[in-house]
């Protein structure tokens, strides 16, 4: 599966989805763009799930019909997100597109 961390994600998650390609957004050149910019770029690109850290995100978008799986999560402290990799794995491997 190929996964895209959003810029607010910290880049340590990626540890949580070992098995998986997984890019950031910093890395794809995608720094600073907008969040439907970003979805556009990502289904473009081919990637299956999309991980956030925004709280506002699915009410800011429209997601019905997108291709792309997201995964939001609950905060985007990454000390506290080390603690729970195997919550963050868990869904991540079991998404479906859409």
């Amino acid at each position: 599966m190929r996964i895209l961390l959003d810029e607010s994600v910290p880049v340590q998650v990626r540890k949580a989805l070992s098995g998986h390609k997984v890019a950031t957004a910093v890395e794809m050149g995608w720094r600073g763009i907008s969040n439907g910019e970003l979805l556009d770029g990502a289904e473009a690109d081919g990637f299956d799930l999309l991980i956030v850290a925004d709280k506002n995100f699915q009410y800011q978008q429209n997601l019905e019909g997108r291709p792309i799986a997201i995964l939001e999560l609950w905060t985007n402290h990454r000390p506290t997100l080390e603690n729970y990799f195997e919550r963050i794995r868990a869904p991540a491997e079991s998404v479906t597109p859409g």
